[in-house]
């Protein structure tokens, strides 16, 4: 099973966007993503490399699991 791996918040958020998140604002450094049906947005900080925390934290936000998140990763 692949392991999931800091990324870029700008490859992070071409992942938000193909799965239909939208760019809502902008507080600080910080991106606000939403999308429907979500409860609570989707938030990532502009540092250059994302932790793995805050992709699992936002991955479990969106309902989405890490090897289908790696595999739309593959796509972009």
């Amino acid at each position: 099973m692949p392991r999931l791996t800091p990324v870029h918040w700008k490859k992070f958020e071409k992942f938000l966007l193909s799965i239909d998140c939208e760019f809502k604002r902008q507080v600080g450094s910080h991106r606000i993503y939403r999308r429907a049906g979500l409860i609570r947005p989707v938030i990532i900080p502009c540092d250059s490399h994302l932790p793995i925390f805050i992709i699992r934290n936002n991955l479990q936000t969106l309902g989405i699991g890490h090897e289908e998140y790696l595999n739309i990763l593959k796509r972009l």
